[in-house]
């Protein structure tokens, strides 16, 4: 098995897949408004926010450089990040592993306002279950500490009072008024290992609480890494200056609710709880539930927003704007970050004869065959796949609906269409074929060189939902990952 990844995230990946899922009807025009404002505003601010579409990058010092220029963290906010090493009690002919800590702090006191979702797996982790009574019994929040390698599911000790003793590590080491209560763990990682709590409470969170900076939440984007080949980090700033920045981690072990993942999104903006809980709630059904690496879903996933509330508020839709694109921004990062991923698909589906869930259910299910991941892995348009996986669906879930007038395009190009292919010889063979082979990327690649998607279109016809899921293909990469996940 594997770390902690699922908050309403989907990325399914039957061997090495990932999927996002994302609602195309869910702003409306003041939040379009609202958003093209902060579009302005970052091109007269330096840069200081990532773009909607990442730019290309030639090397992985580019890609760096350009998150931590980016990631200036909002007002209120300062985090440090710390290495050690633990000897795990299941497995002591491993020898020392290394594991890292993230502690997150908000320098201006405690704050009522947070949000959080958490997996749905019905074995969740220990922090996830502190995590839940927090937000239950509606405690504050004055910290956050977060550490991978191990992720303190279901372990032979009492893991609640291991995550438990980590937070009061962090309480003491940053004075903190209100205690443990006020610090929230998670961990992502190996599941079934006892959390080296003392490893981590008297050597590893005492230096990241003396590294910690209020300049950039790059660091953290880094050191909750597991598997990830590169770290996730986007950013918006509203019209008024108000900051939303979000980190987050997943490789795998994505498919919702929620996956191997996690997601801190901060801002320094003025909000009530209710209503930023709503809003984060939303956003992860749009993003994180929305997409599939390997249809495996976490044990720890968890995703937080927390507000400063340093700066006041001028539109509750511009944030609402912005806390989407943070998510959809790293959902996607996510997924082209999968374990051993060599494509991205990118499926739009229109006219769906049901709900927006059950069109995301559809996306997943064709995103996680086995068949059509190996299909995009190779560059072969093997088109009957895509067409067989969407009749798969449609006949076990919805039998009585007509697929009649489906159509379905491949790099924009129409394949199938009133119940037949269109298929038109080699030239149509190869320029699909080119289409795979121009979205590719290096299944070790350390940095996402571009932005490109297999691009698959599934119109119904007639009314109905329409969504776009994200995938990831299936290699030989995601196999020897996790054949060789724990070492």
């Amino acid at each position: 098995m594997k770390f902690a990844r699922n908050v309403a995230l989907v990325l399914a990946v039957a061997a090495s897949s990932c999927v996002g899922a994302f609602s195309t009807s869910r702003i409306n025009n003041a939040m379009k408004a609202s958003s093209n404002a902060a579009t302005m505003l970052r091109e007269t601010n330096g840069g200081l926010d990532t773009d909607d579409i990442l730019p290309s990058f030639s090397t992985k010092e580019e890609y760096v450089s350009y998150l931590k220029k980016a990631g200036s963290l909002p007002d209120g906010f300062a985090l440090g990040t710390a290495k050690g090493t633990f000897v795990s009690v299941e497995a002591p002919a491993m020898g020392p592993l290394p594991i890292k800590a993230t502690v997150i702090h908000l320098t201006e006191g405690p704050t009522d306002s947070w949000a959080a979702v958490f997996t749905s797996n019905r074995f969740p982790g220990c922090p996830v279950k502190v995590g839940k009574d927090r937000l239950a019994k509606g405690h504050p929040l004055q910290a956050l500490v977060i550490n991978n390698k191990v992720s303190n599911v279901c372990p032979g000790g009492d893991g609640i009072a291991a995550a438990e003793s980590v937070c009061s590590a962090v309480a003491e080491g940053l004075n903190l008024p209100g205690g443990a209560n006020t610090v929230l763990p998670s961990s992502t990682g190996v599941i079934g290992w006892r959390l080296p709590a003392k490893e981590l409470a008297e050597d590893v969170v005492p230096k990241a609480i003396e590294a910690i900076q209020a300049d950039s939440a790059f660091a953290a984007a880094e050191a909750i890494m597991t598997t990830d080949r590169y770290p996730k980090l986007r950013s918006k700033t509203l019209s008024n200056g108000v900051r939303v920045v979000g980190v987050a981690k997943g490789a795998g072990m994505i498919e919702p609710n929620m996956a191997t993942m996690l997601g801190y999104i901060m801002t320094d903006a003025t909000i009530e709880k209710r209503k930023l809980q709503a809003m984060l709630s939303a956003a992860c059904n749009s993003s994180f539930n929305s997409m599939s690496i390997d249809g495996d879903e976490s044990t720890s996933d968890t995703v937080v927003a927390i507000a400063s509330g340093l700066k006041p508020l001028s539109s509750e839709d511009e944030l609402r704007a912005a806390l989407f694109d943070v998510c959809e921004g790293l959902a996607s990062d996510i997924v082209r970050n999968g374990e051993g991923t060599g494509h991205v698909m990118r499926v739009k589906i229109s006219n769906f004869p049901g709900s927006e869930y059950d069109a995301r259910r559809m996306g997943r299910h064709l995103v996680n065959s086995p068949l059509v991941k190996c299909a995009i892995s190779g560059n072969d348009p093997n088109t009957g796949r895509i067409a067989g996986a969407i009749g798969s669906f449609m006949g076990k879930f919805f039998p009585k609906e007509s697929v009649d007038e489906m159509s379905l395009t491949l790099g924009g190009r129409t394949i199938f269409n009133n119940g037949k292919f269109v298929l038109e010889g080699q030239e149509v063979e190869e320029e699909l074929s080119n289409h795979m082979a121009d979205a590719q990327l290096g299944e070790h690649d350390d940095f996402p060189q571009h932005q490109r998607f297999v691009e698959i279109g599934v119109d119904f016809g007639g009314e109905g939902s329409d969504v776009t899921v994200l995938g990831s293909d299936l290699t030989k990469e995601y196999v020897e990952v996790n054949a060789d996940y724990r070492s």
